[in-house]
């Protein structure tokens, strides 16, 4: 039977789990972590994870060429400027989270599963999926960042597993539908905001992230802020050793609502430059998001209508970005890209 867990809280702190479990072997020890992690995402939505594999060394190498990058003169960046398939580098305003809204104070450079452009799921239709572009000034920036993505996804399938288990689904339920991930990584550059300033002005305005999860390495610096049904905003501490790690729309829709995707914001009031690096970590483009295939409890109605997951990421994205030549409408949805 589907395990049942509390909906949403005034929860004051972020859950800390060691998903270690998922790989040990031992017996019970990943059906144990399944239920911390679903139990978290279902009264919190946010979570942070330990002993998740990444090592520290690919980590210290993607952030100090973020930050090398972003030192780059401007015109430099503009080389690598983000294209169609939403890859590349977006400079100060090229996001904001909604309607009326500032634009967010930040830059960021995007990339995603290299795949040649004639790889046969590439169409007119999967306008998201295909080769990245890297900067031919800064030749090394590509192995540190693709290095550190790989270790991040074998991390996203971890917890894959753990969220099939946690719903009594078959172990590979989800892993089955992240053949060629729509999986998104930005290295992201917060300049500080004066802390005494309080003019509507975000590193990223409140909003909920649109996809499965997102697994988020963070700086010691700070800023990430989380949202509680009391609406007090709770603060995202970092820990040094983990990933935050929170549920986006596509889940929570998978789900049926028993799974939160929160909202949160970035405001960096420390005096100090913050870097940040998030995974989105997204299903095949063709993969069909229906509540009723994830066990839905006995006497429960699926909320949510089947949606493709290409198609609904597409649509976001058109209504975020200022590039997409539909940008600035906003919605809750747009990420930290």
């Amino acid at each position: 039977m589907v395990k049942r867990w509390s909906g949403t809280t005034g929860f004051s702190e972020i859950p800390l789990i060691d998903i270690g479990g998922l790989r040990s072997g031992a017996p019970g020890a990943a059906r144990r972590v399944a239920d911390e992690i679903c139990r978290a995402s279902a009264e919190v939505g946010f979570f942070y994870v330990t002993n998740h594999g990444v090592p520290q060394a690919a980590i210290d190498r993607a952030i100090g060429a973020a930050r090398a990058f972003f030192a780059l003169p401007e015109a430099t960046k503009a080389e690598v400027k983000v294209n169609p398939r939403h890859r590349g580098f977006l400079g100060m305003g090229g996001a904001k989270m909604y309607a009326g809204a500032k634009s967010d104070r930040k830059e960021s450079f995007v990339w995603g599963l290299e795949l040649p452009a004639d790889d046969p799921d590439i169409t007119p239709e999967t306008t998201l999926m295909g080769p990245n572009q890297w900067p031919d000034a800064m030749p090394e920036l590509q192995a540190a960042l693709y290095g550190y993505y790989g270790h991040a996804l074998a991390c996203g399938r971890d917890m894959l597993r753990a969220f099939a288990l946690g719903l009594d689904l078959p172990e590979g339920f989800f892993v089955d539908r992240f053949r060629k991930p729509l999986a998104r990584a930005s290295v992201i550059h917060y300049p500080p905001q004066d802390p005494e300033r309080d003019d509507g002005q975000f590193g990223v305005g409140p909003h909920t992230d649109y996809g499965f999860i997102t697994i988020l390495h963070q700086d010691e610096v700070g800023g990430l802020e989380v949202l509680n049904t009391d609406k007090a905003w709770v603060k995202a501490t970092p820990i040094p050793g983990s990933f935050v790690v929170n549920v986006g729309d596509l889940l929570a829709r998978w789900s049926n609502d028993r799974f939160a995707s929160t909202p949160h914001r970035v405001i960096n009031r420390s005096g100090r430059e913050r870097y940040s690096m998030p995974v989105f970590f997204d299903p095949d483009w063709r993969t069909v998001i229906d509540p009723r295939d994830c066990g839905l409890p006995p006497g429960t109605e699926a909320t949510y209508a089947p949606v493709g997951a290409g198609e609904h990421i597409r649509g976001r994205f058109d209504r975020a970005f200022q590039y997409r030549g539909k940008g600035a409408e906003g919605e809750k949805g747009v990420a930290f890209v």
